[in-house]
């Protein structure tokens, strides 16, 4: 599922995922309905088979390989069958993480949400009635410039990681001054970002998080409430011209594995879904031939897109978001992680129901976010994750983790901890109230974000590249 939905674990962990207009009991009833239909169950599925995968005619079976070479070079992907694969057919395994709160704001990630200002919509309206709308974007550039720095792209290859899935929010881009303008700076971050990857041998996946309007009513989407996209006219055509400026610049650019179209567009009915997502295919196509094009799935699934290729689709890759033990499936622990990667009593439940969908459809897949570690204690949690990313490498998936990292106001790793890395608990962070924080107190806050000692999941990192394979379940 999507939006992280992370469920809170002391003040570390609240990646609030679900809608934000029902009543909590309301969205307890709906994730769980959701989590069960979307993401499966690891139950049976009367039209599921176990599937072993097999490699398409066009490409070798894919070899797990615990030692991924982040520096070797990177070359234009595309998909073949259900694999992701070089320009030379070879298949690659895209083993990623998100980088959450960068390019669009959740505050449960940074310590903050105090005072009812609680995302990037609320905090940018509060500054611009403060500061005024210069001040505002002098800050949120200080703020992109601290999140990452070179020390986190150094971070993310020492997890042994290839891929990065970047989030961002529409006015990244565009101008929202003069709409169906770019910004000045419009490629300032997603260049930094594709270059100190690409120096890396780390593929990017382009994520709209947040389009214009928001596609649903999560904070994830930038605005929280509103879910004016699917209603808005206005709003599907800029996003259209978004897409093609971005298609425009990197058609050629090999380091960009791919294009995310509209992350968890779950404001509309999954009909709805498929005809838009469509629509923004056709527009991308018409600019760039080269990149896959990942299309979104449904709260209810992928089933509305019908298969690809019929529809005139090529290159292109689903994208589902799976949270074993949380959002109402299940607990976290071992058996909810064993009973998805392993299919369930059946045998022909959770990636094996996925596994025979996807070679139905002959199509490639994303899952475009996951939450392996948090709640298992160090050492199994590390144990799940690398399990988790081979399981999906084995079927020719790509999957990126949510998420790279994680501030808390205490700092210090936890069971419940949902960052790769965290403050450590010598770097305190701030809760401000944005309503009363003066300008000096905001930027310190921001550059602190850029300077905080670090305490990464240690145990992830050991077993991300490890030669041993690990054996969690006992199997």
């Amino acid at each position: 599922m999507q939006e992280k939905y992370r469920l809170p674990s002391g003040d570390q962990n609240q990646r609030l995922a679900l809608p934000l207009l029902p009543s909590v009991g309301k969205l307890a009833a709906m994730l769980s309905t959701v989590l069960l239909i979307a993401c499966g169950s690891g139950g049976s599925s009367a039209n599921a088979t176990a599937n072993t995968p097999t490699p398409n005619s066009a490409v070798t079976t894919p070899t797990p390989n615990p030692n991924l070479t982040p520096n070797e070079p990177v070359s234009m992907l595309h998909t073949e069958g259900t694999y992701w694969v070089r320009a030379n057919n070879r298949p690659i395994q895209l083993k990623g993480v998100n980088l959450g709160n960068w390019l669009i704001q959740e505050f449960w990630m940074m310590g903050q949400g105090s005072a009812g200002i609680d995302d990037q919509c609320k905090l940018e309206a509060k500054l611009d009635q403060r500061f005024g709308y210069a001040e505002r974007d002098r800050l949120y550039r200080l703020y992109r410039d601290n999140w990452m720095k070179t020390r986190d792209w150094d971070m993310i290859a020492k997890f042994g990681l290839n891929a990065v899935r970047l989030p961002f929010i529409w006015s990244v881009i565009e101008d929202e001054k003069n709409p169906g303008n770019l910004r000045s700076d419009a490629w300032l971050y997603l260049d930094q970002a594709i270059a100190e990857a690409e120096k890396r041998g780390i593929f990017v996946i382009l994520d709209l998080h947040g389009a214009v309007g928001s596609q649903g009513w999560e904070h994830h989407s930038g605005c929280a409430g509103k879910n004016l996209y699917w209603s808005t006219p206005e709003y599907q055509q800029r996003t259209v011209w978004l897409w093609q400026q971005v298609a425009a610049r990197y058609k050629d650019r090999a380091a960009v594995a791919g294009y995310s179209l509209l992350n968890e567009p779950w404001g509309t009915s999954e009909t709805e879904m498929a005809r838009v997502v469509k629509g923004l295919y056709d527009a991308v196509r018409a600019v760039d031939t080269n990149h896959v094009i990942i299309l979104p799935g449904h709260a209810a699934g992928i089933n509305a897109y019908g298969n690809p290729a019929q529809a005139g689709m090529k290159n292109v890759a689903f994208e589902m978001h799976f949270y074993p033990g949380f959002f109402g499936w299940s607990q976290p622990g071992l058996a909810v992680h064993k009973d998805w990667l392993y299919c369930g009593s059946s045998g022909n439940g959770g990636v094996c129901e996925w596994n025979a969908r996807l070679k139905s459809l002959n199509t490639a897949f994303l899952v475009g976010e996951f939450q392996p570690w948090a709640a298992m204690g160090a050492d199994a949690g590390g144990q799940v994750t690398r399990t988790t990313f081979d399981v999906y490498a084995s079927y020719g998936w790509a999957s990126t983790a949510w998420s790279y990292k994680l501030l808390t106001n205490n700092g210090g790793q936890g069971n419940g901890t949902w960052g790769l890395v965290t403050n450590a608990p010598d770097s305190k962070i701030p809760a401000l109230d944005f309503n009363t924080a003066s300008l000096a107190e905001i930027e310190v806050l921001f550059k602190q974000f850029g300077s905080v000692n670090y305490e990464p999941q240690q145990a992830v990192m050991n077993w991300m590249t490890s030669t041993t394979a690990p054996n969690p379940f006992n199997r």
